[in-house]
């Protein structure tokens, strides 16, 4: 008898009415109307909620993968140095796309089935290589694995590493995720997972450090942070605004806040 593993899909699996009930309004132009500036805050403010943070939050249209090559194309340069802690496919993963941007990059793997645990070896790394960014993932998908970051933040705060970029796509609202407290400085969501709205909406936590490298790198294109530091405040998004995709969201993410992040 053959038997077959249990096929795990990473979501959505369902996605609830009332967020697909958002793609049935008739909304105006996002990018003329104050009705969608007002939309965009709240749906920044109910994720600073969910990700416990105070950073501003570059919310973009496109799926998760659009806040991993934003966040990276926006604050590395040929030549700076990355350190890329795997621990399965997605953190191997972010180093490629690293290298395929000119960094120079120290790939320390742990192996699909294991979880960061030898910070020895990590604060060894980071002694010898000084890097500009040290990435992780917090929920390895495919392994179903998820990394303790309290420590990693910390190795990166007393090293003095000016940035520490986490994908947290497969966790965020199913999992605690402390940005602040855990000195994580480009923290990278999508819509399509525990938030289970769409894949049309990606976002990025952004810390002042992390601010002040995009700004350093000044990368101009689509998915580019450099625009959204500004965006609130003049009214003026880099493309035509996704309202539906924001408005489904945040619909989403209230869902997530109102039911209580410990019950879900």
């Amino acid at each position: 008898m053959i038997t077959y593993p249990i096929p795990m899909v990473p979501g959505p699996v369902r996605v609830p009415p009332s967020v697909l009930a958002c793609y049935q309004v008739n909304y105006g132009s996002g990018d003329l109307e104050p009705d969608f500036l007002e939309f965009y805050n709240r749906a920044e403010n109910n994720l600073q909620h969910l990700l416990c943070t105070r950073n501003k939050i570059a919310i973009q249209t496109g799926e998760g993968m659009l806040a991993l090559w934003g966040a990276l194309k926006s604050c590395l340069l040929p030549g700076d140095r990355v350190l890329s802690l795997s621990t399965g496919l997605f953190g191997s993963g972010i180093a490629d796309m690293a290298r395929g941007l000119g960094a120079e990059v120290k790939l320390l793997e742990f192996g699909a089935d294991h979880t960061l645990s030898d910070w020895a070896a990590v604060e060894q790394a980071v002694a010898a290589f000084k890097p500009r960014m040290i990435t992780a993932v917090h929920c390895e998908t495919p392994s179903g694995t998820l990394n303790p970051l309290e420590r990693l933040g910390q190795i990166k705060q007393q090293s003095g590493v000016p940035l520490l970029y986490v994908d947290a796509v497969s966790s965020i609202g199913g999992a605690p995720l402390l940005t602040d407290a855990w000195h994580i400085d480009l923290l990278l969501g999508g819509a399509q997972k525990v938030i289970s709205a769409p894949p049309g909406m990606a976002f990025v936590a952004v810390s002042p450090a992390a601010w002040e490298a995009v700004e350093r790198v000044n990368y101009a294109g689509y998915d580019a942070l450099l625009p959204f530091k500004t965006a609130q405040d003049q009214f003026y998004f880099p493309y035509t605004p996704y309202w539906h995709g924001m408005a489904a969201l945040n619909q989403a993410v209230e869902l997530l806040l109102a039911e209580g992040l410990q019950n879900v």
